[in-house]
């Protein structure tokens, strides 16, 4: 019995031996879901204490706290339990799906590693609210706010978005991030600089807050139906007031890092009424007015002049096409130049825009320029408008007249049998004599020709030196070379935006591409600096007019555009002899 009782006894420290003896080296997260807005803790346990301890790259989050070490020992039953920990609290950069890698450690000898983990980062959440924690004191003193102009708006018609982050005079703001940027989806979308922008006083939900604007954007919807604006969220580092005290009496303060996020904005768009609508609407929207222009109402034949027809006023003015004119047949008409005068602040859309014909009349007479139309439906009215034009009388007074050149036609085709005139010396064309005339037989020795070959190869020597020092001087020239390269670029790219004629997003690609890289090559600047601001800026540094920058900006801004309009083969042939007319432009008036 005693010895049952004492190979009991052994087999149990053998086997606590045993269990003790095994490595373990494991990763632990707090949770594998989290909002954009929440905070990720990891601990990496082990049984025994190791060497070279290498963390993972937490490539898609940022490390907010840690790393931080922590040991303990028990003895139970007579058994070490040894742990040491090393924690990290880490905050996720933006929204996704992403992978923790394995960290590593050398523990006696060997090296051991954790399982990789897998994270998935949602849009924000809310939190449980807790009164005593500084983080629930930050999130009742500082709101980020989306305010929205209108949220059931028309197809077509603009609407502000304004984000306002809202500070309680009781914390204090150090510095913040913007961590995931809102997205607008179906609408045409443009930025409102708030560069200048002071903090203002005023109040929310009753309370007095200081508040600063930290974006404004124009949209314009493209679609019916409900629309989402994805939230900004930003990450502020801030100090809140704790309930300690310092030996003066006054408050101290805890920094936190909080994250905000300004919440998903719903846009229901009505569809505009069919009821009464216009056959040759277009899609304009807003108030406007019509005019149609000439340059001049008498000339002579072959003399040029111009007809305009420019629409004016408030509304979605780069989102439409004009009226076409009409004009009789004996009046040559060019491809129309495409003008835009628009200004887009946080009301819309405002200003001008033009197609301006050239036109050449080949005949003496009177010309009417029928009265055109132009279709828009009015938000104040909700209701369709149509503008018309008067008609235009062109008075060509010098020229060869119509009739003239019609009698000359019917002269040249009626009168077909013609008497044929006979020649007496309809054979002088048979030569009788030759020109040929005698040379002599030269030899080639001695000639010059023998010189110049015999001594061209030495001439060339030098000239090959000359090439060859150019040519290595031209490789040396990195910096030149890239620009070089950047230029074929554009060249190659214009190319393939031609052959895509017709292929809305392959074209629009393509022609994006050779305004990037036509600019990498002018400007000297990389494709990230490519702001709508830096490029015209830029551009007027190099001195460029402001009509060319003008123009390049609207191509630009067309191939954002295409993404969410329906173009025509029209509008894509138009857009690629603007952006080669506005390339060619630019290299003639930048310095």
């Amino acid at each position: 019995m005693k010895l049952i009782k004492h190979i009991s006894i052994f087999l149990f420290i053998l086997s606590a031996s045993i269990a003790s003896s095994q490595v373990k080296f494991e990763a632990k997260v707090s949770k594998q879901k989290l909002g954009v807005n929440e905070r990720l803790r990891i601990d990496f346990e082990m049984n025994k204490d190791g060497d070279n301890f290498n963390p993972p790259s937490f490539t898609n989050f940022s490390v907010v706290g840690g790393p931080n070490q922590s040991v303990s020992n028990s003895w139970i039953n007579g058994v070490r339990s040894y742990k040491k920990t090393y924690s990290y609290f880490l905050a996720p950069k933006k929204r996704g799906s992403f992978t923790i890698p394995q960290a590593t450690i050398t523990i006696d000898g060997e090296t051991y590693k954790t399982l990789s983990i897998k994270i998935e980062v949602t849009a924000a959440v809310d939190k449980p609210k807790d009164p005593n924690d500084a983080n629930y004191i930050a999130s009742e003193n500082i709101h980020l706010v989306a305010e929205v102009s209108k949220t059931n708006p028309y197809l077509n018609e603009a609407i502000t978005v304004v984000y306002k982050l809202y500070v309680s005079p009781t914390i204090a703001v150090d510095n913040w991030n913007e961590m995931d940027s809102p997205r607008y989806n179906d609408f045409w979308s443009q930025n409102i600089s708030t560069q200048g922008q002071k903090v203002q006083n005023g109040t929310f939900n009753g309370k007095d807050y200081r508040f600063l604007i930290l974006r404004k954007a124009v949209l314009y919807p493209q679609k019916t139906g409900k629309l989402n604006i994805e939230p900004l969220t930003l990450d502020i580092a801030l100090r809140v007031p704790s309930n300690r005290r310092d030996i003066f009496g006054s408050l101290l303060m805890t920094r936190v890092n909080k994250t905000v996020s300004a919440g998903n904005k719903t846009i229901n768009v009505k569809p505009l009424p069919e009821a009464s609508k216009p056959v040759d609407f277009a899609g304009a929207v807003g108030d406007f007015s019509l005019d149609v222009s000439t340059s001049k109402k008498v000339l002579d034949a072959s003399e040029s002049f111009q007809v305009k027809v420019t629409v004016k006023g408030k509304g979605n003015l780069k989102l439409f096409k004009l009226p076409k004119i009409s004009l009789p047949s004996s009046l040559e008409v060019y491809e129309p130049e495409h003008e835009e005068n628009v200004k887009t602040t946080t009301s819309g859309m405002r200003g001008n825009t033009s197609d301006s014909y050239t036109v050449v009349p080949q005949y003496k007479g009177k010309y009417p320029i029928p009265s055109i139309s132009f279709s828009y439906f009015d938000l104040k009215t909700e209701s369709y408008k149509r503008l018309s034009s008067n008609e235009i009388i062109i008075d060509v007074l010098n020229g060869p007249t119509n009739a003239d050149a019609t009698a000359a036609s019917n002269n040249n085709t009626n009168n077909v049998k013609q008497r044929v005139v006979l020649n007496n010396d309809q054979f002088a064309f048979i030569k009788t004599t030759t020109d040929f005339i005698s040379t002599k037989q030269a030899y080639f020795f001695k000639t010059s020709l023998f010189w110049s070959l015999l001594f061209l190869p030495f001439l060339a020597i030098p000239l090959a030196i000359v090439i060859r020092n150019k040519k290595a001087s031209r490789d040396a020239d990195v910096y030149g070379n890239k620009i070089r390269k950047a230029d074929r670029l554009a060249k190659k790219y214009l190319s393939h935006a031609k052959k895509s004629l017709g292929k809305k997003e392959a074209f629009y690609i393509a022609l994006e591409k050779a305004l990037h890289n036509y600019l990498k090559a002018r400007l000297h600047i990389e494709t990230n600096d490519l702001s709508k601001d830096r490029i015209s800026s830029l551009l007027k540094e190099k001195q460029a007019n402001d009509s060319v920058i003008q123009d390049f900006i609207n191509i630009v801004e067309s191939c954002e555009l295409a993404r969410y309009t329906p173009i025509d083969i029209v509008t894509m042939q138009e857009d690629y002899d603007k952006a080669a007319k506005t390339i060619s432009l630019i290299d003639k008036q930048a310095r």
